[in-house]
């Protein structure tokens, strides 16, 4: 027997009345952020489901509405392209714009695809590949410092079935664990490992035995996360801060540092540019430590200048 009572009822609305805003503040919040579970859910679905006509030239419109919806990242990202280029003209500079979504939606599809079922598979081109071949051969393990440039994701399975290396790429924890979960699990079905760190000082010990492996521990320096100790350095003429972590952990394990930054060129194609191996002593001083800090940025520069639209640093 079904009873029906009046106050039942009433609190069944209050429920949904209370609950419903919430769903859309939560909706609302997940569109406003390019690193939601909501746009990572979108590219797996499209992923796992769209035919391949969609798959491949969807991610440009994709792209697109990405950067339509986000007004703060359309800023940041206008913010960069102006360190690197300088001010253009208004149509130049929102053309630039619109590049840098569409090559991230191009950039995190192919992730998806890499790990899917799909039979496509990433490939790339090593540029001065011997700097990293001389600084593996040195049996110290590598430190590889990056950005959040092109499919840098790309570089970790690529290095390992030219080298046989094992990498390991260091993150902070994302904003959001459900997206941060979605992202893991694609990685790790190509082989990716991922290593989430927070303010723990004991984190690092996982990475010296990683390197003295002789593993390679893959380190992002164009963000500096909250609370994080860094270095003052310029970028494109202009204050910037790059962590120290990379440096400290190449001094205390002896592992040399190589730059190495990616861009895509096509359809799960990328091209890994790799710079010069950077040595530090056991025990360096404050000045070595900047000079080592200045030069991983000067090679970040570099291609940053050459890549401006490939960069995806949208805070």
């Amino acid at each position: 027997m079904i009873r029906y009572g009046v106050r039942r009822q009433g609190a069944a609305r209050t429920s949904i009345n209370v609950d419903l805003p919430s769903r859309l503040r939560a909706l609302l919040d997940d569109l406003r952020r390019h690193d939601s579970v909501l746009w990572r859910r979108a590219v797996d679905a499209g992923v796992t489901h769209g035919p391949d006509l969609l798959v491949r030239h969807s991610p440009a419109l994709f792209g697109l509405v990405v950067g339509a919806v986000l007004p703060e990242q359309r800023r940041a990202v206008r913010r960069n392209l102006r360190l690197a280029l300088g001010e253009r003209g208004t149509l130049d500079e929102y053309r630039d714009v619109a590049r840098v979504f569409i090559n991230f939606a191009s950039c995190l599809t192919d992730a998806f695809i890499a790990g899917s079922s799909r039979p496509d598979r990433l490939t790339g081109l090593c540029v001065n590949d011997e700097h990293f071949t001389n600084a593996f051969q040195r049996g110290l393990g590598v430190i590889v410092v990056t950005a959040h440039t092109g499919g840098w994701q790309a570089a970790a399975p690529l290095l390992r079935s030219v080298h046989a290396a094992d990498v390991l790429i260091v993150m902070q924890r994302e904003r959001d664990q459900r997206a941060q979960a979605i992202q893991d699990g694609t990685r790790d079905r190509v082989g990716v490992r991922m290593q989430h760190v927070a303010d723990d000082p004991l984190a690092v010990l996982p990475l010296l035995a990683h390197l003295r492996r002789r593993g390679v521990v893959a380190i992002q320096i164009d963000r500096l996360p909250s609370g994080m100790r860094g270095r003052d350095v310029e970028l494109f003429g202009r204050p910037w801060r790059v962590p120290e972590g990379p440096l400290q952990l190449a001094a205390v394990s002896g592992a040399p540092i190589v730059p190495v930054f990616t861009r895509r060129t096509g359809f799960m194609e990328y091209e890994i540019c790799i710079a010069p191996p950077i040595s530090l002593p056991r025990r360096p001083g404050s000045s070595e430590l900047d000079v080592a800090a200045r030069q991983i940025t000067a090679e970040m520069e570099r291609f940053l200048r050459d890549n401006p639209t490939q960069w995806f640093h949208f805070e």
